[in-house]
């Protein structure tokens, strides 16, 4: 059976479901395009028409289409192959007015490897196209700012259910399909505004029988995530304190990332009073969230969840309307541009926790501000070459522990007095296993060439004598040194060892 969501996609903007003002602005944009020569990006959720938008358009028009999609390679050099000279060249056929457009879809999935360099790329296309530029995205925020700049926007909402169910009601007069009418209605409201699955779920359940009836349709809901924009929407303007905690269910987003959307967004609708007692819910939450970290206790994030949800939505003292343009947690692009110096931090501090024996959180919440403390500036320069050895710093994190500039001559000195003093130690601390001291040497050289003038045997007599008189010489009360017997106190020899070793340890310590 042929796929309905392609057999009846529209043709036409003017059946278009759904977005009359989304669609009456990407008309706009195209009867006009020759005054701004922009491109557009249309986003929205999965389903709500915006591709087909895109093709109703170019029919209407009267413009070839030339498309890139997920499927395709989109590296940079596919899409200034493809995409640039579609947007310039006159190679392909052209409409009647002397346009064509181009869709890109899934314009927001510019990632990975595969895609290297493409985002960039699209960039540079679209702001010298020649050609109209249709840019299909379900993640606005996921595409990069000076993208979105370059474009003019046009947000396609959720389709209503008053919407879907006539185009589910004209489907089944075409498709000789019996109905009730509660149960379009049903498929309406289980696909919450994603028209194509709500098609897609006709087809599957008009296949398996003849008559469709409620009984038919499963009854529970579409499995399907809610955007944050409309969680935001309706916990800052719609639900109360048990609708927006139930709302916060269906959305993937941690509650440590759900607590930055909500921070960032509230200002942007409540004021005064209310807005103090939502961010006192904030502050609860946060605290909540922090005793996670601290115990790895995660149950305590439903505590934070009905903070940051039915609380900032108990807050509302006054309706809300209109529309709110909200926008993702400014704490992320923070988060991007420290990335470089929260790295050279990390790993200052993990050298100081290895060295110090402690642990890297200590090294960097304690030890690290006192290092730059003592060494603000290289004030103290011998305290500074002292650590930069000790740590085994370069120039770009002595800089980062001192406040000074990386490529100023103080530091740079300081880096090479460093790598000076760490050669000395390492000499210092071989104990001369590598060096022979010139009378040492001068010393075995006669021992050497003497030994070839003299009996070896004779040499041995005579030390075996020397020590045979040694061991039998009298002490002073008679005795010999040789006698086992011989108290050791007695002759004072034991003692004066003692004191000879311990005078070499204290030398050595």
């Amino acid at each position: 059976m042929t796929d309905w969501t392609e057999k009846y996609r529209p043709t036409t903007l003017s059946e278009v479901r759904g977005n009359n003002k989304a669609r009456d602005q990407l008309r706009e944009w195209a009867e006009t395009w020759d005054d701004h020569r922009k491109a557009a990006i249309v986003h929205g959720s999965p389903g709500v028409g915006k591709t087909s938008a895109a093709h109703a358009l170019a029919n209407d028009m009267g413009w070839p289409v030339m498309e890139l999609n997920a499927s395709d390679s989109r590296g940079a050099d596919v899409i200034q192959r493809v995409a640039g000279e579609a947007s310039k060249s006159g190679t392909l056929t052209r409409g009647g007015s002397g346009r064509r457009l181009v869709v890109m879809d899934e314009a927001d999935n510019f990632h990975g490897n595969a895609d290297y360099g493409g985002s960039r790329e699209v960039t540079r296309v679209v702001k010298s196209a020649n050609q109209p530029i249709v840019l299909i995205a379900n993640e606005f925020y996921e595409m990069s700012q000076s993208l979105r700049n370059a474009c003019e926007t046009i947000e396609f909402r959720d389709v209503s259910k008053r919407s879907i169910v006539p185009v589910l009601r004209d489907i089944c007069r075409r498709e000789d399909v019996e109905y009730e009418e509660e149960a379009l209605e049903k498929i309406a409201e289980n696909t919450s505004g994603d028209l194509r699955s709500a098609v897609n779920d006709l087809q599957a359940i008009a296949e398996e029988t003849d008559r469709l009836t409620v009984d038919d349709v499963v009854t529970g809901e579409r499995d399907r995530t809610e955007g944050i924009f409309d969680f935001l929407d309706a916990l800052i303007k719609e639900e109360d304190a048990q609708g927006a905690l139930y709302a916060s269910y269906d959305v993937d987003e941690t509650p440590d990332d759900l607590l930055n959307w909500i921070e960032d967004n509230v200002p942007k609708d409540y004021e005064g009073a209310e807005l103090a007692d939502a961010y006192e819910f904030l502050s609860n939450a946060d605290r909540w969230l922090g005793r996670v970290r601290a115990t790895q206790d995660y149950s305590f994030w439903r505590y934070a969840t009905d903070n940051m949800t039915a609380g900032v939505a108990a807050s509302r003292r006054e309706p809300k309307g209109g529309w709110t343009r909200y926008g993702p947690p400014s704490y992320w692009s923070k988060l991007g541009r420290t990335k470089g110096t929260r790295n050279t931090r990390d790993a200052i501090a993990e050298r100081i926790a290895e060295r110090e024996g402690t642990s890297v959180a200590t090294a960097r919440r304690e030890i690290l501000p006192f290092l730059a403390a003592m060494t603000h500036h290289c004030k103290n320069r011998d305290l500074t070459v002292r650590m930069a050895a000790v740590y085994d710093l370069d120039a770009k994190e002595v800089s980062f522990v001192t406040g000074s500039g990386k490529d100023t001559n103080k530091v740079q000195s300081i880096v090479e007095d460093a790598e000076e003093l760490l050669a000395e130690e390492a000499v210092e601390h071989s104990g001369n296993a590598f060096f022979v001291p010139d009378d040492a040497e001068e010393t075995r050289n006669a021992e050497d060439a003497n030994s070839g003038n003299e009996d070896p045997g004779a040499d041995t007599d005579a030390e075996s004598a020397d020590e045979q008189q040694t061991l039998a010489a009298p002490t002073d009360d008679g005795t010999t040194g040789g006698d086992d017997d011989a108290d050791p106190e007695a002759t004072g020899e034991t003692e004066r060892e003692s004191d000879d070793d311990q005078a070499g340890l204290n030398d050595f310590f």
